[in-house]
């Protein structure tokens, strides 16, 4: 279990279960917070060997070194934040991922989640990452046709991968939801159902440079279906999105960096894989990098 204090009261966190219990009676002082964000994605490299027409990720080569990953999940640890995130482009694709959740998983109280499309899960990656990543949430746009439409890859394929990965991990399915994946979300959810999911995310596309995003229509529709939901699989969405999903806000004066940042694979530190302006993290480390951050995004 670990403890975090904040202005909200003491967090405990057990990384193993996902259990959170809020003690809003107990009043740590400024002093005593944590100055890590809650949780923190990574995006280790920017390489991804598929080429979704809607992807977000940067398309310039970029990769962490492991020792960097190292140092800053040690600093993040020590300072308070409850989880690392890794993603990419495809985070099966760093060499260095299993020595790097390792690292996690041994030398620090953090939780490891991974974003990731799952068809790189093979038995032998599955040994080296079993005991260290909390939870996989693997990316499925749509199903049978669509999928291998937007994917370019086998859905018989993905589905054996997704059975290979509920083997071992708790794990749940992004979507992102536009024209071309709104109208699969009941079979979506049928999937997610068969193969044991914990969690269906609902990721509206984002507006890109060759992209709009998910229009008016999209939207419209996607809101209609949440709320009509009856289904087995819980819902979640993206902080962006106001979609009508059923949520708490259980920390309601933990928000901006003090709740999530974001390190891009050229190891600038940003307040979302979406925004535009990021600081470098240097020799200094990353919580110099994220108070310089906090102060960018104030001005």
């Amino acid at each position: 279990m670990k403890i975090r204090l904040g202005p909200d009261g003491m967090h405990v966190f057990d990384r193993r279960t996902g259990l959170n219990v809020l003690l809003d009676e107990i009043e740590p002082p400024k002093r005593a917070w944590a100055t890590a964000p809650r949780q923190v994605s990574v995006a280790v490299t920017n390489a991804c060997d598929l080429a979704c027409s809607y992807c977000y990720a940067p398309k310039h080569r970029a990769v962490l070194e492991k020792s960097d990953v190292f140092r800053w999940m040690d600093e993040l640890d020590q300072a308070g934040a409850l989880g690392v995130g890794f993603g990419g482009g495809e985070p099966t694709l760093y060499r260095h991922l299993p020595e790097v959740c390792a690292h996690a998983a041994e030398k620090t109280d953090l939780a490891v989640t991974m974003t990731t499309h799952g068809l790189r899960w093979n038995a032998d990656l599955i040994s080296r990452l079993r005991g260290t990543v909390n939870f996989v949430r693997v990316s499925v746009d749509g199903v049978g046709s669509t999928y291998e439409r937007l994917r370019g890859r086998s859905f018989t394929q993905l589905r054996a991968a997704l059975d290979a990965i509920a083997g071992d991990f708790r794990w749940g399915i992004n979507t992102v939801i536009n024209q071309d994946t709104i109208g699969d979300l009941d079979a979506l959810v049928a999937v997610a159902a068969e193969h044991g999911a914990s969690e269906f995310l609902l990721l509206p596309e984002q507006p890109t440079g060759g992209t709009t995003g998910a229009g008016e229509e999209t939207l419209r529709v996607l809101q209609e279906w949440v709320a009509a939901y009856t289904g087995p699989v819980p819902l979640a969405t993206s902080a962006q999105a106001e979609l009508g999903v059923s949520t708490a806000d259980a920390l309601p004066r933990e928000v901006g960096l003090r709740s999530y940042a974001h390190i891009d694979a050229s190891g600038t530190a940003r307040a979302s894989s979406y925004a535009a302006r990021g600081v470098r993290i240097g020799e200094d480390g990353v919580i110099a990098a994220l108070e310089q951050l906090a102060q960018v995004e104030a001005a």
